[in-house]
């Protein structure tokens, strides 16, 4: 279980405050995949870094009784410093995974051969991809996050993502964010519309790309 607890979420700019979650209360039931919808801007990807705890409210709680993975389009948690292969060192301790298990995963997966002792500031966007993609495949969640799903590699190491993916959710949770409706409909059961700081859920994935459809006509 996840649960937000009248969680209030906002940016202070120059000009103006945007608030992400306005005091917001709710629970993600983990036997479920969930999608994300909102437009630009509406903070899709901040409610998701709220809810892996790789950032925090400014005020509320959030409290998670199970595993849950940081986002997976998200690659702010590595030390551009370290190699990619102390960061995966690093987040293996964090997550009290096996260290060498993770470790053998990781260089399989990837293939990034070398550039694993390169420190990952000189990593191309690809390479990143590949390394992040290859943590959160190493390390079992009960829940995945997933900002967006992007297109990683060739076609053939693609294929590989897409079935280390498909394994990982027989028996995990999700909550996607993703601009696609199709994506949505594919992946997830429930839905979730953030329009104007409030997080309206709906038991019927189909009835919240309907609700978010109406709502941006």
């Amino acid at each position: 279980m996840i649960q937000l607890d009248n969680v209030f979420k906002f940016y202070r700019t120059e000009r103006h405050t945007k608030v992400v979650l306005d005091h917001v209360s709710m629970i993600f039931d983990t036997t479920h995949s969930y999608g994300l919808l909102g437009v630009n801007g509406a903070g899709k990807s901040t409610t998701l870094r709220l809810i892996s705890g790789t950032e925090l409210p400014n005020s509320g709680t959030v409290r998670r009784s199970v595993r849950v993975s940081w986002p997976l389009g998200f690659a702010g948690g590595f030390h551009p410093q370290m190699s990619g292969r102390e960061n995966v060192h690093f987040v293996a301790r964090i997550y009290g995974a096996d260290v060498r298990k993770t470790d053998d995963f990781v260089e399989e997966f990837s293939e990034l051969g070398d550039y694993l002792e390169a420190p990952v500031k000189t990593y191309s966007s690809g390479m990143m991809a590949r390394l992040g993609f290859a943590m959160s495949m190493a390390i079992e969640f009960d829940v995945y996050l997933i900002d967006e799903v992007t297109a990683v590699g060739d076609a053939r190491f693609q294929k590989r993502c897409q079935e280390a993916f498909a394994q990982r959710r027989k028996n995990s949770g999700l909550i996607l964010v993703s601009h696609s409706m199709q994506t949505i409909a594919d992946y997830c059961d429930r839905g979730g519309v953030l329009v104007d700081g409030r997080l309206i859920m709906f038991d019927n994935v189909g009835k919240a790309i309907e609700t978010y459809n109406r709502l941006n006509q």
